[in-house]
């Protein structure tokens, strides 16, 4: 029976050994932050990978609790790294060889025999290519990113192909990748500076019109704030769920949209609306 995987390769502009170290001791400075790329994001304060074999994969939170993402199995510096995950039943298998001037890193995730499939997420090769411009401009203490408390929505027949035309016609960039043809991302996030611009299928839930763009804001307290909300009369479209990140929905006093997502320990609130 063929085993259920996912394969990415990407090739980085550092040797082997220098690509390892990046990969492990400084993946809090490569893996991009956003709502969706943590199991907690609300709470995530920084990734770690310890190091040697029964080192841990980590998110730790602001609390001081961490969350154990896998657990090293093989350890061997500028060659190869495997942990075994400790939130599914995968692996990963991550491998570096030289390639002309640089590295070539291959991440395979695999369902372990008789893991249960249905529950496996094979997202580390998905993130595998966000290696690829810390190592081009490989600085330990060059600034990550941060992002701002305030994100802006947008609903569109074709998200993936409207990110091409914003791109192509506006110079909008990505933290991540712009979608090539073909692919059909659930989440797409631009950006203009610290701000996401995240595009989204239309919503065809509202009545007589579609959701065609919503605002979202980040704030200290989402509890309290989804209180004040509802005792000012907003109408709650969604109470409070978590997929990853902590959030609500409402809409304002004419119908528009807004998300309000528990903010991270990383993210500060603009002063005033919001908090």
């Amino acid at each position: 029976m063929t085993r259920r995987s996912a394969t990415a390769s990407v090739v980085v502009e550092v040797d082997p050994a220098t690509a390892f170290r990046a990969f492990t001791e400084e993946i809090d400075r490569w893996w991009l932050p956003g709502p969706i790329n943590a199991f907690d994001s609300s709470r995530l304060l920084t990734m770690r990978i310890e190091p040697g074999v029964d080192g841990r994969v980590l998110e730790i939170y602001d609390n001081g609790d961490a969350l154990e993402l896998g657990r090293i199995t093989v350890w061997e510096p500028g060659a190869r790294l495997v942990f075994r995950s400790g939130v599914d039943d995968t692996e990963v298998d991550v491998r570096f060889a030289s390639d002309g001037d640089g590295t070539r890193v291959t991440v395979e995730q695999y369902v372990l025999p008789d893991g249960d499939a249905d529950t496996a997420g094979l997202f580390w090769p998905k993130i595998a290519h966000w290696l690829v411009p810390w190592c081009r401009a490989h600085d330990a203490a060059r600034p990550v990113h941060r992002l701002a408390p305030v994100s802006v929505g947008l609903h569109y027949e074709d998200p993936a192909a409207a990110a091409r035309w914003l791109a192509d016609a506006f110079g909008l960039r990505s933290w991540d990748r712009i979608p090539a043809e073909g692919d059909a991302p659930d989440w797409i996030e631009l950006h203009v500076g610290p701000v996401a611009i995240l595009l989204f299928p239309l919503d065809g839930k509202r009545s007589p019109e579609p959701v065609t763009h919503q605002t979202w804001v980040y704030v200290d307290d989402l509890d309290a704030h989804l209180k004040r909300a509802e005792a000012a009369g907003a109408t709650i479209v969604r109470g409070i769920g978590q997929d990853g990140y902590r959030a609500y929905t409402a809409e304002d006093l004419e119908g528009h949209r807004w998300t309000f997502a528990q903010a991270p320990p990383a993210m500060r609130p603009v002063d005033g609306a919001g908090r």
